[in-house]
């Protein structure tokens, strides 16, 4: 494969997954990877400031296409609703490649804290964005940062399930649905169990 050749940014994921999940985070280098991918380690850096940010080099994207696509909700729509475009919009993004290499990626970020950190900071970064993008519709903020929260929890929930194989529904229709388990959760933390009727003790 030359050196040259397009698509080095995806490539470079690659290599750093495969070799991240073959000898460990720690014991891999730049130098390693931009091998690995048939690159130049002048090539990585172009890309990715060191290599742990080679697992997270979305963020940007993931949080413009969340405040975007809350944005562009219409008017009318609750905030839940406005979330629920946002991820609409984040999750049609993603491809079979990602998903291909889903699992490993997950297990890596597991088995190493630095990792581990640095996908909170992600995630915190990802919920405040989606807040704020919320408070520009005039969501006060209690209500802001609790659905953005619950989208964001909806959003990995979705992925770990799209991840599982086989699957058969897409990962927008799943983190729809993850936001819905996750609404009908928090209605009923307000309204209780059904009630058994007057009179009538629950079971």
């Amino acid at each position: 494969m030359g050196r040259w050749e397009p698509n080095a940014r995806l490539r470079l994921v690659r290599a750093a997954i495969d070799l991240f999940a073959e000898q460990g985070y720690g014991s891999t280098t730049v130098p390693e990877i931009a091998e690995r991918a048939a690159l130049t380690r002048a090539t990585f850096f172009r890309h990715f400031p060191d290599k742990r940010e080679v697992l997270f080099a979305g963020q940007q994207v993931h949080t413009a296409l969340l405040a975007d696509g809350i944005a562009a909700a219409p008017r009318t729509a609750t905030p839940v609703e406005a979330v629920a475009g946002a991820l609409d919009a984040l999750t049609s993004t993603f491809t079979p490649d990602q998903r291909e290499f889903g699992p490993r990626l997950r297990a890596v970020i597991a088995g190493t804290p630095e990792l581990q950190e640095r996908a909170a900071f992600k995630r915190a970064g990802l919920a405040a964005a989606t807040a704020a993008a919320l408070r520009e519709r005039g969501v006060p903020d209690a209500a802001a940062c609790l659905a953005a929260e619950m989208g964001v929890h909806a959003f990995y929930r979705a992925f770990d399930r799209w991840l599982e194989a086989p699957y058969r529904e897409t990962f927008p229709a799943l983190a729809r649905h993850a936001l819905d388990e996750l609404h009908a959760a928090a209605a009923a933390l307000v309204s209780g169990p059904p009630s058994a009727g007057p009179g009538r003790p629950a079971p």
